[in-house]
């Protein structure tokens, strides 16, 4: 990385303003925008437009932000122009809790913050009133610790289950995603601080991200990328916006008119900021002629080449006006303006417990044979907890997407908390054997965080046989993680390596050798090849990264305090060459150790350029046919469906009804607890269409409600309403929006392929929207 010091945009306007008084400038909030802007030089024009990093030569191309000043540690500030009374403000990562430096030069204080479950986990409790109530939580911390913008969420689909950043993300479904993030940007703007709905759009890999060119349909980005989005924006109103490293269609999605403004402002009806993501996109005008408001965290040489550009006519000063408000609109509405002074005292404890509650519903139980689950406190007196992530719990992934929190509970600690008793021969050998690990893991080099975990434990079959004899269940614990600037290997991320599959084998056949029960914990960043291995334990909770209360809320799932409601946002394949994208996606085994390591290094300071497959460009072959879409509809089998997920009662559906009113399609059900425990059921309603106008899925989700808890016995009446237009699809040709007439079939379901019951509805054909032909691939140009 080159970063050398010099002189800040902001010094550029000191040359126009000194004969101009401060107490005769115009005054944001006291003054009209217009008067306000029209008092501004060029020079303070750029200074707003270029973040305040704007100090700095620099060849990158992506970074994991840290630029703050007014709170260390944030990602990025933009610049005050004091004598317009224009402040600085704040932008701090992440989509799962705040990321700020813990401790500060001068002071014992500490700023930690609280490190919540990734989205994916969130997105797994289909429950948007509690991803509000996180984002709730979220931006009061935000506000308290001086942060102005919360850049999240992110809201990208799972294309593919090897995308490094997927934890970052919800589901593979855009009506499951998109609600989600508009729930999430709801609490978080409810403290009155902003939100960044990121990235847009189609940042859906993470090698080559800042040069990789998308190649995608007009239906396929609309219906299944876009679609979050438009539901975020249009329900919740972000207060801004992060576009996206990558290309789509041959130009950088930050240089995109027709993304920034005809689609996003014009067909949406967005009215807030637009930022690029760190260092993103290459050509600075080309950028605020797209309507890229703010470039962050900002370059001097942004600064220079946009008063050139100005000066020399290349660039309207309409352009610049017209950005400059934008930024204006949103200052106006920031905690710094209205003249909020950062406290440092957010109520740490109660927000643990917010994670702690939330995990527990996200956390999704794959297999109970038997009800191994929950625990038995009497029979399970003596626990053996295997595996190394059991006693190092993996709170999240890593880059923008890390919280510098104060702790992580290991399950180990959740277990003992629980009231568990574990084997202390057992634990005492692997704590020696992580601690001299950890010594040999410090030296090696990683790459933003991404440095190796211990490899599993050999264990002897004297020790399992003596761990089965003097235990009544064992644990193991499977550690997967993945983080920003490279995606996750086949081979070792989405494939267990030897000594995981070994690790699970061993243990189970010593265990059930003596008739005990063996239980695995999946501590994982995102989807994982399961078919070849999960017959061996008798069950299998997917716990994903629950953030820093981790153990404890396994151990709470494991006990019975909780009863499991989480239920898959994507679809878990038999194997990747299953996966509709895998000819489409970069394969990282393919690649040297050596030359990754190059290429790491590369991806932060060179834009490459060529037509290298899935590195320069990949291609959307799959179309609309993205995770469900395409298993569901090809009829191939899965490991775990969409929607899928046990519970520890079971549920019956009744009085089922679907009938078209008017613009919607109203459907209502009763839900009955017919189990002998407390329990939340997730309801998902399908669609399917005649499918005679264009190529369709064999079914969509298009609503879905989680129960409260309910009773033994108790039973819960839910209305669903599916606005007609939401079955719309996308006729590339006449570039609308239309419903097809005829038959559809409104299934009421517990997921993807578990209808329970399916209903007849009859809508004529209409058109809901015509739009411009835009995003169109260049061949079409």
């Amino acid at each position: 990385m080159k970063l050398k010091n010099v002189f800040a945009c902001t010094a550029f306007a000191t040359l126009m303003v000194a004969n101009v008084g401060a107490q005769e400038a115009p005054q944001l909030g006291k003054a009209s925008l217009d008067e306000v802007i029209q008092a501004m030089t060029l020079e303070e024009k750029v200074s707003l437009l270029v973040g305040s990093a704007g100090k700095f030569n620099s060849d990158q191309t992506a970074t994991i932000g840290s630029q703050g000043e007014l709170v260390p540690g944030a990602a990025g500030e933009t610049n005050a122009i004091p004598r317009l009374g224009i402040p600085a403000t704040v932008l701090a990562d992440g989509p799962a809790g705040v990321r700020i430096s813990p401790t500060r030069d001068n002071t014992s204080q500490t700023f930690y913050c609280t490190h919540f479950p990734v989205e994916t986990l969130l997105a797994s409790t289909w429950n948007t009133e509690l991803v509000q109530q996180v984002g709730e939580a979220m931006g009061d911390e935000a506000k308290r610790y001086g942060v102005d913008v919360l850049l999240g969420p992110a809201t990208n689909i799972h294309r593919n289950p090897l995308n490094g950043r997927n934890f970052e993300y919800y589901s593979e479904d855009p009506l499951l995603a998109g609600e989600m993030a508009a729930a999430m940007i709801e609490g978080v703007q409810s403290n009155g601080v902003g939100t960044s709905l990121k990235h847009f759009a189609l940042n859906n890999q993470e090698t080559n991200r800042t040069s990789n060119d998308v190649v995608v349909s007009p239906r396929t980005f609309r219906e299944i990328y876009l679609k979050p989005f438009e539901i975020a924006v249009k329900k919740a109103k972000p207060w801004t916006i992060m576009s996206s490293y990558n290309k789509i269609n041959g130009t950088y999605a930050s240089e995109r008119a027709d993304l920034l403004t005809d689609i996003l402002r014009h067909e949406w009806g967005f009215d807030g900021m637009v930022m690029t993501d760190w260092f993103g996109g290459q050509h600075t005008t080309w950028q605020m002629e797209a309507g890229n408001d703010l470039l962050m965290p900002g370059k001097k040489s942004q600064c220079e080449d946009l008063i050139k550009a100005v000066r020399s006519g290349v660039l309207s000063q309409d352009i610049i006006n017209r950005n400059v408000r934008h930024i204006l609109e949103y200052i106006l509405r920031t905690p710094r303006f209205q003249g909020y002074q950062a406290t440092n005292d957010p109520d740490l404890l109660h927000h643990a417990q917010i994670t702690r509650a939330s995990a527990s519903e996200g956390m999704i139980l794959l297999e109970n044979k038997d009800m191994t689950l929950p625990l038995d406190k009497k029979a399970a007196k003596r626990i053996a907890l295997f595996g190394c992530t059991s006693y190092d719990f993996i709170a999240g992934g890593t880059g923008s997407g890390d919280v510098n929190s104060r702790y992580t509970v290991s399950l180990s600690e959740g277990l003992k908390s629980g009231g568990f008793k574990l084997d202390k021969t057992l634990t005492g050998l692997y704590e020696t054997y992580l601690a001299e690990q950890k010594k040999t893991l410090e030296k090696s080099e990683g790459f933003w965080g991404h440095r190796p975990r211990a490899k599993e434990m050999q264990l002897g079959k004297a020790q399992l046989a003596q761990a089965a004899s003097q235990n009544q269940v064992a644990i193991v614990t499977i550690g997967k993680t993945s983080g920003e600037f490279l995606d996750r290997s086949i081979r070792s991320n989405f494939n267990l390596v030897a000594e995981e599959k070994e690790l699970i084998q061993q243990v189970c056949e010593a265990f059930h050798a003596q008739h005990k029960k063996v239980i695995v914990i999946l501590n994982v960043c995102g989807v994982i090849e399961t078919a070849s291995w999960r017959e061996a334990p008798d069950a299998i909770l997917l716990a994903w990264m629950g953030g820093q209360e981790g153990g404890n809320t396994v151990a709470d799932i494991l006990a019975g305090k909780v009863n499991p409601s989480g239920r898959l946002p994507m679809t878990f394949p038999m194997q990747y060459a299953d996966v509709p994208s895998k000819d489409n996606f970069p394969d990282l085994d393919a690649i040297s150790e050596e030359d990754m390591n190059k290429a790491l290094q590369n991806f932060v300071d060179v834009r490459t350029s060529g037509d290298r497959k899935n590195f320069d460009v990949t291609t959307y072959e799959e179309g609309i046919f993205v995770g469900y879409r395409y298993y569901d509809t090809k009829n191939v089998p899965v490991a775990y469906p969409f929607g899928f997920g046990l519970s520890y009662t079971t549920f019956d559906y009744a009085d089922a009804s679907a009938q078209v009113e008017g613009d919607c399609v109203k459907v209502s059900l009763k839900v009955r607890n017919t189990g002998k425990v407390a329990g939340k059921e997730v309801v998902q309603i399908y669609v399917s269409a005649p499918g005679k106008d264009m190529s369709k899925p064999k079914k969509e989700l298009k609503a879905f409600q989680k129960t409260p808890l309910l009773q033994p016995g108790e039973t819960q009446e839910l209305q669903f309403q599916i606005p007609v237009e939401a079955l719309a699809s996308f006729n590339e040709k006449d570039s609308r929006w239309q419903v097809e007439g005829g038959q559809y079939q409104v299934q009421v379901a517990q997921n993807s392929r578990d209808v329970k019951v399916s209903l007849p509805v009859q809508l004529s054909e209409r058109i809901t929207e015509t739009v411009q032909p835009l995003m169109l691939p260049v061949a079409e140009w």
